[in-house]
């Protein structure tokens, strides 16, 4: 059974760096095992390239 209070696996919306507003993705991190902020390279569909994608508070 899972414990009660802060989960492990949080859901986290990454936001392109580059053009912000254009290109968002949503995923999941385990907060354990990544602490800080996620930073991935994502597709951007509006710039047609990818991209740096960081997560948006």
């Amino acid at each position: 059974m899972a414990k009660k209070g802060k989960e492990a696996r949080v859901q986290v919306i990454l936001e392109c760096t580059e053009a912000p507003g254009t290109s968002r993705y949503v995923t999941t991190k385990n907060r354990r095992n990544t602490p800080g902020r996620l930073e991935l390279r994502k597709y951007n569909p509006v710039l047609r390239r990818h991209t740096l994608h960081r997560e948006v508070k």
